[in-house]
């Protein structure tokens, strides 16, 4: 019986310790602590960017800085890069990420995300040289794409032959592989595109066409019920307030869609 006992008393501390973080109340810590760690990454203007004097930046980085004066705590920035935007949130070195994080069915086996706070269009670029309308026009050729995103995983799932998708660490050297040669086609979003055309006007890089539209959320670890209730709350009232509005027409050159305003469940 003792044997039983401890055996039992053994196992209870193992599963004890073996308890997610998320089970924790990150809400309550954030308000003792005084401070909100927030996941962004700084290479995806302009949602998140370092600006000439290497000071943060973006529409992400207003979101959080604002979140942050709302919850009455100080923002600590926690830099990341698209791949390990959830590794850092499930291993507690970020309480939430605010980075372009795309609302999909497979991040939500893993983490929770709050409702939409924006969206973000991804377009297949190329030189004006280059007939390309369709997807099926990619066929035999190669894609540049940042790694861990949205157009990483459509571009993956397309059944085009020949088609080769070249993957980049971040924003800023998936661009400069597409401004340099290194590729001839990339997919990303429309401001970060019309900026690189700008940059490099004997290329004559333009839109060829939408490859994906998605809605971007809060990230935060999974049943972590207080933090998720009280962040659905301040993005519905900041997005009713008009100041989520504000900060992505400041960043973005347009206003946020109807869909987002009229908020989403």
């Amino acid at each position: 019986m003792k044997r039983r006992a401890l055996l039992a008393i053994t196992a209870a501390a193992l599963t004890l310790a073996a308890l997610p973080a998320y089970a924790q109340d990150t809400l309550a810590a954030i308000k003792a602590a005084g401070k909100i760690k927030v996941a962004i990454e700084f290479g995806r203007p302009p949602w998140g960017y370092k600006d000439e004097n290497l000071k943060p930046t973006g529409s992400d980085y207003e979101t959080a800085a604002l979140l942050a004066k709302d919850l009455g705590v100080s923002l600590d920035l926690v830099e990341v890069t698209g791949p390990n935007r959830v590794p850092f949130l499930i291993s507690n070195r970020a309480d939430v990420v605010i980075s372009t994080f795309s609302i999909t069915p497979e991040r939500q086996k893993v983490i929770d995300f709050s409702v939409p706070y924006a969206s973000a269009v991804q377009y297949v670029a190329a030189p004006k040289s280059m007939n390309i309308k369709t997807k099926a026009d990619l066929e035999g050729k190669r894609v540049g794409v940042t790694r861990g995103t949205t157009g990483d995983s459509v571009l993956t799932k397309l059944a085009v032959p020949g088609l080769e998708v070249v993957r980049f660490d971040d924003e800023s050297t998936n661009m400069t592989a597409f401004a340099s040669g290194q590729v001839d086609i990339v997919v990303q979003e429309p401001a970060v595109i019309a900026r690189v055309a700008a940059q490099n006007p004997a290329k004559e890089i333009e839109p060829k066409f939408t490859i994906a539209e998605f809605d971007v959320g809060v990230g935060m670890r999974k049943n972590d019920t207080a933090l998720v209730d009280f962040v659905n709350g301040w993005v519905k009232t900041s997005l009713s307030n008009g100041k989520l509005d504000e900060i992505y027409k400041r960043f973005h050159g347009v206003g946020l869609s109807q869909a987002i305003l009229r908020g989403k469940s």
